[in-house]
């Protein structure tokens, strides 16, 4: 069976906006089938284009990600996340987001630097612009 994708909030919000690496996000977004989206992604995304585009924009974006398959913060998901919080020093989102990655068996795709050098990562740095 093929890999799972996670793309964490920076590159949906890259791809979204158009940004400067969106193109990278594009092949592992449009693989519905194979993309998991954890409900924190869901949150952080939808408030970047609540703010920044409108609600009807963050209505949109968020049936997008709608298309993957959710992964809700059981208790479970919850206590792995923190341990590797704790353990790679990462914000609480971050651990939320390399712990789905983790259960599901995912690739991780981000712009994000906390998460280079992370097995399993795909990490592009942002790139100016």
């Amino acid at each position: 069976m093929a890999t799972a994708n996670l793309v964490d909030s920076s590159g949906w919000i890259e791809y979204f906006t158009d940004g400067p690496n969106g193109g990278i996000f594009a092949d592992p977004l449009s693989d519905e089938s194979r993309l998991v989206v954890p409900t924190v992604s869901m949150y952080e995304v939808f408030r970047v284009v609540l703010r920044e585009r409108g609600e009807d924009d963050a209505l949109r974006v968020a049936a997008l990600m709608g298309r993957g398959r959710e992964i809700p913060l059981s208790s479970a998901l919850a206590l792995e996340a923190a341990r590797l919080a704790h353990e790679g020093q990462l914000a609480m989102a971050d651990g939320i987001i390399l712990a789905t990655a983790r259960v599901t068996g995912a690739t991780l795709w981000t712009q994000d630097s906390d998460f280079a050098g992370i097995p399993n990562v795909r990490y592009v740095p942002k790139s100016p612009g």
